[in-house]
């Protein structure tokens, strides 16, 4: 293979395994009804096996990531590949609650294996002027691999009867694209960057320093709590509150998440990239704007009734995930290379404690004491409205940063 084929071939592969990891997450929100039905938990139970995965993924991203900064990445990535992988086919086995919620559990120990790392490698791939748009192919898995889960498990739970038929179908890909890419070469780290070694970006100590990386990553907390607990719960309501079934409700919901998902990432990345040439501070204002328009549009989508409502939510989504791409190249651009794994890694931890680690199950009890589901939608909004707030406050912290030559 020609040398200059390997960062998009990395990337394609990449790309891949990312939209895998999402559907094996969003799986779970599409079947959570018949896990319900079938052990006869609550409301905030079903909330928990969310927040279970998310515990063990941000606590484990920290020393994954310090790891990532100090030996070869891919090796950590192939590991956590097979873990995630593994433990998605072995759901079949799984026969009660306690159980699936160990099994969510570990799979999030493989997922901060892979999460943690990835987004460096493709960092060092490319300069920083073109990260928006590749990060944006990257971060197709978040909206195609969710809009997937949504389709696979709702589809296949009721084609075979049995939710547990979905996860094995989920995990046996990552098996073959994790072959592939071990036969890539990986990235020398910092090839595109230059940094004074006194740069506040250079040093982890200087994390707490760095209003680049604090502001993009409170914003992207509130962006998680927002996005994670309406994920997990919208399949729930379109079937409790506006009468689908599972199949239908799942696979309208992943018709607009796929959509969107490729349209406003893909065109997100671009306009960050092209805004980027203007103005340094055009990764965390364009998605915060971006995020103030999606509030209302939140809100429609979950009071609106009859042909308003599918409008509502495709709205919505489009401009929730319009930023995708320009505020992961916020995070990756606010550190240097050295030090890039272990900073994703404190914001993985962050992000999921401030975020979804907790937001499903705090709405499942919001819904439990209010006997509202929509009620617990409200936590959402008032997050996503935040999220906005923050990135806009953080373009006046942005880098402006010297690339070098490929």
């Amino acid at each position: 293979m020609p040398r200059k084929l390997y960062p998009y071939s990395l990337l394609a592969v990449l790309t891949g395994l990312n939209i895998l990891n999402y559907i094996d997450r969003n799986i779970l929100f599409a079947i959570q009804s018949e896990v319900k039905k079938e052990f006869m938990v609550s409301d905030a139970k079903i909330g928990l096996l969310t927040s279970a995965f998310f515990f063990t993924y941000m606590f484990a991203a920290p020393l994954i990531g310090w790891l990532g900064d100090r030996y070869p990445r891919k090796n950590m990535v192939v590991f956590g590949i097979f873990i995630w992988s593994g433990f998605t086919f072995f759901t079949w086995f799984v026969h009660d609650y306690n159980q699936l919620l160990f099994r969510h559990a570990i799979v999030g120990i493989g997922e901060a294996s892979y999460a943690t790392i990835a987004p460096t490698l493709i960092a060092d791939s490319f300069p920083p002027e073109r990260r928006g748009r590749m990060l944006s192919i990257f971060f197709l898995g978040l909206p195609v691999g969710s809009a997937a889960g949504y389709f696979v498990g709702g589809y296949l739970a009721q084609y075979f009867h049995s939710w547990r038929a979905p996860f094995m179908v989920a995990g046996l890909p990552g098996l073959v694209l994790v072959l592939l890419l071990w036969l890539l070469p990986e990235p020398e780290r910092g090839q595109h960057e230059e940094h004074s070694p006194v740069d506040v970006r250079t040093l982890l100590r200087g994390l707490l320093r760095n209003g680049a990386f604090i502001t993009a990553t409170l914003g992207m907390a509130m962006y998680t709590f927002a996005v994670g607990g309406m994920q997990v719960w919208i399949p729930t309501f379109l079937q409790r509150l506006r009468g689908l079934d599972l199949k239908t409700a799942n696979i309208d919901f992943s018709i607009i998440v796929v959509i969107n998902g490729i349209v406003a990432t893909l065109l997100g990345g671009w306009i960050g990239d092209r805004l980027l040439k203007r103005y340094f501070g055009a990764y965390y204002t364009f998605p915060g704007i971006a995020m103030l328009i999606a509030v209302p549009l939140m809100f429609g989508a979950i009071y609106a009734t009859g042909k308003l409502m599918f409008p509502a939510i495709f709205a919505a989504v489009f401009f929730i995930l319009l930023g995708t791409g320009p505020t992961n190249a916020a995070l990756v651009n606010s550190v240097s290379a050295s030090i890039r794994s272990t900073a994703l890694a404190v914001n993985v931890f962050i992000i999921h404690l401030l975020g979804d680690a907790f937001s499903p199950t705090l709405m499942g009890r919001i819904a439990d004491k209010t006997g509202s589901l929509q009620t617990a939608f409200w936590t959402a909004f008032f997050a996503a409205a935040i999220s906005g707030l923050i990135l806009i406050y953080g373009a006046r912290f942005a880098p402006r940063l010297k690339a070098t030559a490929a």
